[in-house]
């Protein structure tokens, strides 16, 4: 058995931004088809693969028919190795766990198994999805030089961040910078439905102890701006040269700049919004406009944080902090001063992996428990706030300015 179509490579060739444009079209038509039941916790959109395969289905000949057969598997990159790990055609377990489940837009949040409903309005057939399991648990044993090994966590790749950065009680949170940004505040063992632009997802489930949840919001660009800087614009020759160039003025100069390239994701999900830099004058440097460019990061963070209060009533005390751009301090500095909380980096950068290695560590017995792995987390920076409250109040004012002079762009129909 191998890929039917190659729909994940011809994304990241047309599309920037994340986007698949086939899987927006299928979303539209599914809401142009009337209300779409919403217990997986988001508005039907091309983050999630349930319209891609709907897609698929729809479009390549012959694939339906075979998916009625039993002759296809439908799954994320996590069912995918799993099947392959213990053994493929000849015997490999099909399953996937309740975080990758739920970013398929199939799962139903509150029973942890594919909605009915959901597969009916996508015209999904249940045979071709793989079986949903926790995310620490022995899924089978491995062959081949592996041989013997127990295959025993899987993790999407923001909530093994959550799990790597020890946010196991309600009300903490951690924010991923790369390319865009993921930002996941835990809620505890009951979904928390958002009004406010988020998504309401999972975040773990160890064993057969009761699930743990998370509301996120997903930045489009925060480190892809630099590369824009660096790229297209030609500004600075390494993305490491935008700190000192930033830091060499004392603000933004009434600059602010709204990456929203291909639109913008959490809190607004306004696929018509494009990028603008707004406020300039004379004074304006390449400086201001670096230092623009990493405040752009902090303000995104900062609206969606606001959105999770208004969702949850949770305000965050501290925020975890890992990814590439987490080395900036300048930038480090400038989030706790917008967000007012201290930001804190660990000493371990790769919490994705080490998230999964903690979780098939407890599935295994190497570890007792979450207070132990808490014990292991440990700090390598922190920084606090020194932003007074006008200037922030001022500064976040002026962002959502701009952020409003981004909306609109395209017109209904325009690709």
């Amino acid at each position: 058995m191998g890929p039917v179509h190659g729909q994940a490579r011809a994304q990241r060739r047309r599309v920037a931004g994340h986007q698949d444009r086939r899987a927006v079209r299928a979303a539209r038509r599914l809401r142009r088809a009337g209300p779409v039941p919403r217990p997986h916790g988001s508005a039907a959109g091309q983050l999630l693969s349930g319209p891609k395969v709907a897609w698929l289905l729809d479009n390549v000949p012959g694939l339906r028919a075979r998916a009625e057969n039993g002759e296809i598997a439908f799954g994320t990159i996590d069912s995918w190795l799993i099947w392959n790990l213990t053994g493929g055609t000849d015997g490999g377990r099909h399953v996937t766990d309740v975080t990758n489940a739920g970013r398929t837009m199939l799962m139903n949040l509150e029973t942890l198994q594919w909605d009915p409903t959901v597969l009916a309005a996508m015209n999904v057939p249940e045979a071709v999805l793989p079986e949903i399991r926790s995310s620490a648990e022995v899924y089978g044993t491995a062959v081949g030089q592996l041989s013997g090994v127990p295959v025993a966590s899987a993790l999407g790749d923001q909530q093994a961040a959550v799990f790597g950065q020890a946010c196991y009680d309600v009300g903490s949170a951690k924010n991923t910078y790369g390319t865009g940004s993921f930002l996941l505040l835990n809620t505890g063992d009951r979904p928390v439905p958002s009004k406010h632009g988020l998504l309401t997802t999972m975040g773990y489930k160890i064993g057969d102890e009761a699930p743990v949840y998370c509301l996120e919001g997903s930045i489009a660009l925060t480190g892809a701006l630099v590369q824009w800087f660096r790229d297209q614009l030609g500004i600075i020759r390494t993305a490491d040269e935008i700190e000192p160039l930033a830091a060499s003025v004392e603000d933004n100069g009434g600059a602010y700049i709204v990456p929203a390239f291909s639109g913008l994701f959490a809190p607004y999900w306004r696929s018509d919004a494009r990028g603008v830099v707004t406020g300039l004058t004379r004074y304006v440097t390449k400086a201001h406009l670096a230092r623009a460019v990493l405040e752009a990061t902090s303000w995104q963070t900062r609206e969606v944080v606001d959105a999770m209060y208004q969702d949850s009533g949770v305000r965050i005390t501290t925020l975890k902090v890992d990814g590439g751009m987490t080395r900036n301090g300048l930038l480090m500095q400038h989030q706790a001063d917008v967000l007012d909380v201290p930001v804190i980096r660990p000493r371990v950068s790769e919490t994705t992996c080490l998230g999964a290695a903690y979780a098939a560590g407890l599935a295994t017995g190497v570890w007792n428990g979450l207070d132990e792995l808490k014990s292991h987390w440990q700090k390598d920076a922190e920084w606090t706030p020194a932003m007074e409250t006008s200037v922030r109040d001022r500064e976040y004012r002026n962002w959502r300015k701009a952020v409003e002079k981004s909306l609109g762009w395209v017109e209904e129909g325009e690709d």
